[in-house]
Protein backbone atom coordinates (compact mmCIF):
# COMPACT_ATOMS: atom_id res chain seq x y z
CA UNK A 1 0.00 0.00 0.00
CA UNK A 2 2.77 2.29 0.09
CA UNK A 3 4.38 2.40 -2.99
CA UNK A 4 1.09 2.89 -4.52
CA UNK A 5 0.21 6.35 -2.16
CA UNK A 6 4.20 7.19 -3.44
CA UNK A 7 3.35 7.08 -6.66
CA UNK A 8 0.25 8.88 -6.08
CA UNK A 9 1.39 11.69 -4.33
CA UNK A 10 4.12 12.08 -7.12
CA UNK A 11 1.69 12.63 -9.63
CA UNK A 12 -0.11 15.19 -7.30
CA UNK A 13 3.31 17.23 -6.77
CA UNK A 14 3.78 17.14 -10.80
CA UNK A 15 0.55 18.07 -11.67
CA UNK A 16 0.87 20.80 -9.14
CA UNK A 17 4.43 21.78 -10.41
CA UNK A 18 3.36 21.83 -14.10
CA UNK A 19 -0.22 23.60 -12.80
CA UNK A 20 1.41 26.58 -11.45
CA UNK A 21 4.15 26.53 -14.91
CA UNK A 22 6.84 25.81 -12.24
CA UNK A 23 8.12 22.99 -14.52
CA UNK A 24 8.83 25.45 -16.72
CA UNK A 25 12.74 26.24 -17.16
CA UNK A 26 11.91 29.88 -18.61
CA UNK A 27 9.30 30.81 -15.72
CA UNK A 28 12.16 29.90 -13.12
CA UNK A 29 14.62 31.28 -14.56
CA UNK A 30 12.85 34.74 -14.69
CA UNK A 31 12.43 34.38 -11.25
CA UNK A 32 15.91 33.75 -10.59
CA UNK A 33 16.48 37.30 -12.33
CA UNK A 34 13.64 38.64 -10.44
CA UNK A 35 11.27 39.50 -13.31
CA UNK A 36 8.44 37.14 -11.87
CA UNK A 37 8.28 36.51 -8.50
CA UNK A 38 5.17 34.34 -8.64
CA UNK A 39 7.68 31.55 -7.44
CA UNK A 40 8.43 33.22 -4.79
CA UNK A 41 4.28 32.56 -3.73
CA UNK A 42 4.35 29.13 -4.96
CA UNK A 43 7.44 28.39 -2.25
CA UNK A 44 5.97 30.23 0.88
CA UNK A 45 2.60 28.20 0.52
CA UNK A 46 4.94 25.02 0.57
CA UNK A 47 6.97 26.40 3.53
CA UNK A 48 3.90 27.62 5.17
CA UNK A 49 2.15 23.69 4.55
CA UNK A 50 5.35 21.93 5.85
CA UNK A 51 5.72 24.03 9.12
CA UNK A 52 2.35 23.63 9.91
CA UNK A 53 2.92 20.03 9.07
CA UNK A 54 6.10 19.57 11.65
CA UNK A 55 4.64 21.53 13.74
CA UNK A 56 1.04 20.00 13.94
CA UNK A 57 1.71 16.21 13.46
CA UNK A 58 3.79 15.19 16.51
CA UNK A 59 1.44 17.08 18.64
CA UNK A 60 -1.96 15.36 16.73
CA UNK A 61 -0.87 11.95 15.96
CA UNK A 62 1.08 8.66 17.36
CA UNK A 63 3.65 8.33 15.00
CA UNK A 64 4.01 7.97 10.77
CA UNK A 65 0.40 7.34 9.03
CA UNK A 66 1.88 4.72 6.71
CA UNK A 67 4.96 3.31 8.54
CA UNK A 68 3.78 4.13 12.47
CA UNK A 69 7.19 4.87 13.03
CA UNK A 70 7.84 7.89 15.87
CA UNK A 71 7.41 11.31 14.78
CA UNK A 72 10.15 14.09 16.01
CA UNK A 73 12.85 16.02 14.80
CA UNK A 74 16.55 14.83 13.01
CA UNK A 75 19.20 16.83 13.64
CA UNK A 76 21.71 16.84 10.94
CA UNK A 77 25.04 18.84 11.35
CA UNK A 78 25.65 21.97 9.53
CA UNK A 79 29.17 20.66 7.68
CA UNK A 80 31.35 21.81 4.25
CA UNK A 81 29.41 19.02 2.29
CA UNK A 82 26.11 20.41 2.98
CA UNK A 83 27.51 23.95 2.02
CA UNK A 84 29.05 22.16 -1.17
CA UNK A 85 26.33 20.64 -2.14
CA UNK A 86 23.98 23.55 -1.63
CA UNK A 87 26.49 25.13 -3.99
CA UNK A 88 26.71 22.63 -6.21
CA UNK A 89 22.63 22.32 -6.37
CA UNK A 90 22.18 26.17 -6.75
CA UNK A 91 24.37 26.47 -9.62
CA UNK A 92 22.65 23.62 -11.56
CA UNK A 93 19.32 25.04 -10.68
CA UNK A 94 20.16 28.65 -12.65
CA UNK A 95 22.18 27.10 -15.17
CA UNK A 96 19.19 24.72 -16.03
CA UNK A 97 16.28 26.74 -14.83
CA UNK A 98 14.71 23.40 -13.13
CA UNK A 99 15.31 21.47 -9.91
CA UNK A 100 15.26 17.41 -10.06
CA UNK A 101 11.52 17.41 -8.87
CA UNK A 102 10.36 20.06 -11.37
CA UNK A 103 12.67 18.27 -14.18
CA UNK A 104 10.40 15.41 -14.05
CA UNK A 105 7.27 17.33 -14.53
CA UNK A 106 8.38 18.91 -17.07
CA UNK A 107 9.03 15.80 -19.26
CA UNK A 108 5.47 15.29 -18.55
CA UNK A 109 4.58 18.62 -20.09
CA UNK A 110 6.72 17.80 -23.12
CA UNK A 111 10.41 19.82 -22.65
CA UNK A 112 12.54 17.12 -23.75
CA UNK A 113 15.70 19.13 -23.82
CA UNK A 114 15.17 18.67 -20.38
CA UNK A 115 16.99 15.16 -20.25
CA UNK A 116 20.11 16.86 -20.28
CA UNK A 117 20.13 18.13 -16.96
CA UNK A 118 18.29 14.85 -15.80
CA UNK A 119 21.63 13.12 -17.00
CA UNK A 120 23.62 15.26 -15.25
CA UNK A 121 21.93 15.34 -12.02
CA UNK A 122 22.30 11.49 -12.37
CA UNK A 123 26.19 11.65 -13.41
CA UNK A 124 26.36 14.01 -10.64
CA UNK A 125 24.88 11.73 -8.26
CA UNK A 126 26.87 8.87 -9.76
CA UNK A 127 30.15 10.86 -9.52
CA UNK A 128 29.20 11.72 -5.79
CA UNK A 129 28.44 8.69 -4.78
CA UNK A 130 31.52 7.02 -5.95
CA UNK A 131 33.15 9.80 -4.18
CA UNK A 132 31.99 9.27 -1.09
CA UNK A 133 32.64 5.55 -1.36
CA UNK A 134 36.77 6.17 -2.34
CA UNK A 135 36.60 8.73 0.64
CA UNK A 136 35.51 6.20 3.15
CA UNK A 137 37.65 3.80 2.10
CA UNK A 138 40.74 5.58 2.73
CA UNK A 139 39.48 7.62 5.01
CA UNK A 140 40.18 7.70 9.09
CA UNK A 141 37.19 5.01 9.70
CA UNK A 142 39.12 2.59 7.08
CA UNK A 143 42.51 2.77 9.59
CA UNK A 144 40.23 2.66 12.86
CA UNK A 145 41.22 5.94 13.89
CA UNK A 146 38.22 7.84 15.36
Amino acid sequence: MFMPLIFLGGLIFGFGLAFSHMARPEVVLAFLQFVDLGLLFVMFGAAAVTGLTFFLAPRLLEGAVLTGDPLGRRLKSFDRNVLIGGTIFGVGWGLSGICPGAAYASLGIGNLPILWAIVGMFAGAYLQGVWRSRRAATGPAATGAD
